[in-house]
């Protein structure tokens, strides 16, 4: 297939992008940049160009193409959905939108996630903007625009280590604090469960949906089925490094009062307990298993880390908030 990923080089996109080639597609990359922790696949065809500028150049970068399937890895927004039906209707068999599991119902009705779950989350405007995006794009699919949509749940690879409690942009904050002995912040009492995805065992099922057209105007979530408990998620990383586990339980609407952003990613988010029913997904593409489990994946970015002490950068700002927010909790 000849394949456009719009992205492709961040932290789940690399792992798709990999994994075509791997498997003989023609790949586009269309990003403005390269990334710090992923290149390009050799054998892709990087076309320059910046998605959030001007769309003429863009029109006039891909006026000679036509791709079976289109992945947009970097649409947020409806300004960016509303930009993507204009460039690529006509263009493209199959438009799919990387949308976001967060975007179920918090706190869930139920605690076994489908497809069906109902699409609400008033904690966290990332999750609405991704409902809204939704929306938009299901709209376009009734006039013909030929959408799939993708809702991937905390999925990782080499460079994050993903934590409840955490920085995204400098995953070994956490770590450093466990190596010096300070307190790690849990959320709750630690007993929510939660589901982590290695971003290679992600790709094989998205990849499996490209080109197919029974995909066409479905939503599918695609997730590990390894459930664990956050407790048991920080003494795994407490385990890799040979450490005597120091947590401390601290309840996330305190941890809110400090940080602004953990209303929507603990309370909208990893607070809530998440159980995702795959069925679908393997319904389309039968061969789909995740075969990396979170002691494995783990390992694998602790080693990416490790590689290069320059990948090991601080967030200082988060350190001095979790300071605060522990000191608060014992005083209370």
């Amino acid at each position: 297939m000849k394949l456009l990923f719009v992205g492709g080089t961040g932290l789940i996109s690399s792992a798709c992008s990999e994994l075509a080639v791997e498997q003989g597609h023609e790949l586009y990359l269309l990003n403005r940049a390269q990334s710090s922790s992923y290149s390009a696949p050799r054998g892709s065809k990087v076309m320059r160009g910046d998605v959030s500028a001007d769309r003429t150049p863009l029109f006039d970068l891909l006026s000679s193409h036509k791709f079976d399937a289109v992945v947009d890895f970097i649409a947020f927004e409806p300004a960016d959905i509303e930009r993507d039906i204009a460039l690529f209707r006509g263009r493209t068999e199959q438009f799919v939108f990387i949308s976001s599991a967060s975007a179920y119902q918090k706190p869930p009705a139920r605690y076994l996630i489908t497809e069906q779950t109902p699409l609400e989350n008033p904690y966290w405007e990332y999750s609405r903007n991704k409902i809204n995006c939704e929306n938009m794009l299901m709209r376009a699919q009734g006039e013909g625009f030929p959408v799939t949509i993708i809702r991937p749940s905390l999925t990782y690879g080499p460079s994050q280590i993903p934590l409840a409690v955490s920085s995204w942009r400098h995953p070994w904050t956490v770590i450093d604090r466990m190596l010096r002995g300070q307190k790690v912040i849990v959320p709750g009492d630690g007993t929510s469960l939660w589901v982590l995805t290695w971003n290679v065992d992600f790709a094989h099922g998205l990849l499996g949906l490209l080109g197919n057209p029974h995909a066409i105007g479905e939503a599918f979530h695609i997730t590990s089925e390894e459930v664990l408990t956050w407790n048991q998620i920080y003494l795994e990383v407490y385990r890799a490094l040979n450490l005597e586990p120091n947590l401390m339980h601290i309840p996330s609407d305190l941890i809110a009062r400090f940080d602004d952003h953990a209303l929507g990613s603990l309370i909208g988010d990893k607070s809530n307990s998440v159980v995702f029913d795959n069925s679908k997904i393997r319904r389309f593409v039968p061969d789909f298993k995740c075969k990396v489990g979170w002691a494995e994946g783990l390992r694998k970015a602790l080693a990416w880390f490790d590689a290069d002490d320059s990948r090991k950068s601080i967030d200082h700002s988060m350190n001095s908030i979790w300071g605060s927010i522990i000191k608060s909790y014992e005083n209370a």
